[in-house]
């Protein structure tokens, strides 16, 4: 059963999916989630620091689903295509993390900022951490590589780092005209072809002596 952080985070992040993150009322929220107006700001403080929640937690989902995929038990560059294929199918059905691997945020979605130097303390622990702020893009696509441990770290910065060029600029669909850009919804996987060249890079690259991919 989830704890009431958790069901008014998932709410919260449903809600998402109808109306913009300015459309979206506190009171609603409580109400979704079965609990009191007075336990969601217990937890959160506010609405700014409901939605630093919810992003922090689209980014530990996201590492930790990387964490489960590169312990397979699998070759590296496979793990490591994995890594790459997931982050995109996860991009495209999530845009809270595709702001937050990108950098791209827009009006519907919430873009919190740390809170102000000498501010109280959240007296719920998570909170603490969520009142931090989100990290940047390439502090989010370091602590991915840092995931796959020193050895295989390059390779998997070159994996995600390819999975973004894909996830900002997706294949142009069979019969649309060249140069037209897919919408968001519209983003898909990695092609085949696109799969096969990342493993091909990623085997010869973490096999070759050096150790080290440039």
């Amino acid at each position: 059963m989830p704890t009431a952080r958790e069901a008014l985070l998932d709410v919260a992040l449903a809600a998402l999916t109808h109306r913009s993150w300015s459309a979206v009322r506190m009171v609603d929220l409580a109400t979704a989630a079965g609990v009191s107006r007075q336990t969601l700001y217990n937890e959160f403080g506010s609405k700014e620091g409901l939605a630093r929640a919810l992003v922090r937690q689209e980014a530990d989902a996201y590492l930790q689903g990387v964490r489960r995929l590169l312990a397979t038990p699998a070759p590296p560059e496979r793990n490591l295509v994995a890594v790459a294929e997931w982050t995109v199918t996860r991009a495209a059905a999530r845009p809270v993390l595709r702001a937050l691997l990108t950098g791209a945020w827009n009006e519907r979605l919430p873009a919190p900022r740390p809170v102000r130097p000498g501010a109280r303390l959240a007296p719920v622990p998570a909170q603490r951490r969520a009142d931090a702020g989100p990290p940047a893009p390439g502090e989010l696509v370091a602590a991915t590589a840092a995931c796959a441990g020193e050895r295989w770290a390059a390779g998997c910065e070159l994996a995600v780092r390819l999975a973004l060029s894909h996830v900002v600029a997706p294949p142009v669909p069979t019969g649309r005209p060249e140069g037209q850009c897919e919408e968001p919804e519209s983003w898909r996987p990695m092609t085949p072809a696109i799969t096969s060249v990342i493993e091909t890079i990623l085997r010869v690259e973490t096999t070759s002596p050096r150790k080290i991919i440039p």
